[in-house]
């Protein structure tokens, strides 16, 4: 018989919460941040490499996989984990968000989106129920409900219409993804900064049922203060004994002021993206690897980490092979960088478990404050 997806609240301190989603491919611990690997990869890394930093779940992309190579080709040839090499769990979002930035000649309807695609122009339709295919072809262990994003700011009529058809695309998607012992589906919140309309949205939802909920229309351009603003009340609109995804966050101080609002997963392409454009989080704030500064230093990136790329190489060696253009570099920079988000989030389930989360936010804070920051 298929193991369950389950997902298990063990301990709390104020609003964040530490737990452990099941699944049949092995246990997430949350809070959980997911490396995006876009186009079935992480870039730069290895599998391997990526699940030695400590990543429970890695998340891959609708919208790339079914222009590239196609999710019916991925499908033949085994699924998504047997084809990137990675058996644990994998959560797929659902286009939605990859239609709106990225694609051009959007034409939106009730039934979907049509759209040329970015890479060729050929042209293609997403709907909640092809949404729900590309993802069962891909083998996803988390699915991600088809929803319209709309950019920030926008006026709140856009803003209630754009959530109201996502609530419908919610429940059609509900419809599609059909049962699947051992399988999840997220609905995705929506409202802009609308306090009511998140509200409606996450009671539409719940009415639905799903096995995970997400925040998501966060992240597209309101800024820090006003996602925060968001969180200090969207999150408590959602069951407390489903995970709380946020979505496509984030700066590590994003992310601990998420968990410190009630989130449990999270996602983003920062750490891998700025590895290979050499910038680096560290726990006292942010490196420029480029920079003259670094060429004749003998540390390490952060003298407390210990990554394999803070164990065996310089800020001197590193900032060598980034203005050399070596491709070790996009390597051992984003190594670092995944490493440091894991280790954030092991930190923060320790705080929480031992009920001392608010001093390691403070701790964390003063930190970054008092440490050697460089512009990104």
């Amino acid at each position: 018989m298929t193991k369950a997806f389950s997902f298990s609240l063990n301990a709390t301190s104020g609003k964040a919460r530490a737990g452990v989603i099941s699944t049949p491919r092995g246990d997430i611990r949350t809070p959980a941040f997911m490396p995006v690997g876009t186009a079935a990869t992480v870039k730069a890394m290895m599998p391997e490499s990526v699940r030695k930093t400590g990543a429970d779940i890695l998340l891959g992309n609708t919208y790339h996989l079914m222009l590239r190579p196609t999710a019916e080709r991925i499908a033949k040839l085994g699924g998504l984990h047997k084809f990137m090499n990675w058996e644990r769990p994998i959560l797929t979002d659902s286009g939605g968000f990859q239609v709106m930035s990225l694609s051009s000649l959007r034409r939106l309807t009730e039934g979907g989106v049509t759209f040329k695609s970015h890479i060729d122009g050929s042209k293609h339709m997403l709907s909640p129920e092809r949404s729900m295919e590309i993802q069962r072809l891909l083998g996803s262990d988390i699915v991600m409900c088809f929803d319209e994003c709309p950019a920030l700011p926008a006026d709140r009529d856009t803003i209630a219409k754009s959530m109201e058809m996502s609530m419908r695309w919610a429940k059609r998607s509900r419809d599609a993804f059909g049962d699947r012992p051992g399988y999840a589906l997220f609905g995705i919140q929506q409202g802009g900064l609308e306090e009511d309309l998140r509200s409606q949205s996450a009671e539409a939802l719940k009415d639905i049922g799903f096995e995970g909920y997400a925040v998501g229309g966060l992240a597209v351009g309101e800024g820090q203060k006003a996602m925060f603003d968001v969180l200090d009340f969207a999150p408590d609109q959602l069951p407390t004994g489903k995970p709380r995804y946020l979505m496509g966050v984030g700066k590590p101080d994003d992310i601990v002021g998420a968990v410190a609002r009630g989130i449990d997963m999270m996602d983003c392409v920062l750490p891998s993206r700025s590895g290979r454009t050499g910038q680096i989080f560290t726990r006292l704030g942010q490196l420029n690897i480029k920079n003259a500064r670094h060429q004749d230093d003998p540390r390490p990136l952060d003298e407390s980490c210990t990554c394999p790329t803070c164990r065996n190489y310089s800020r001197a060696y590193l900032h060598h092979v980034f203005r050399s253009q070596e491709i070790i570099s996009s390597m051992l920079l984003t190594w670092h960088n995944l490493h440091y988000y894991q280790n954030l989030m092991e930190e923060m389930r320790q705080a929480i478990a031992s009920d001392t989360f608010a001093a390691f936010e403070t701790n964390f804070h003063n930190h970054r404050a008092q440490g050697d920051i460089e512009p990104l």
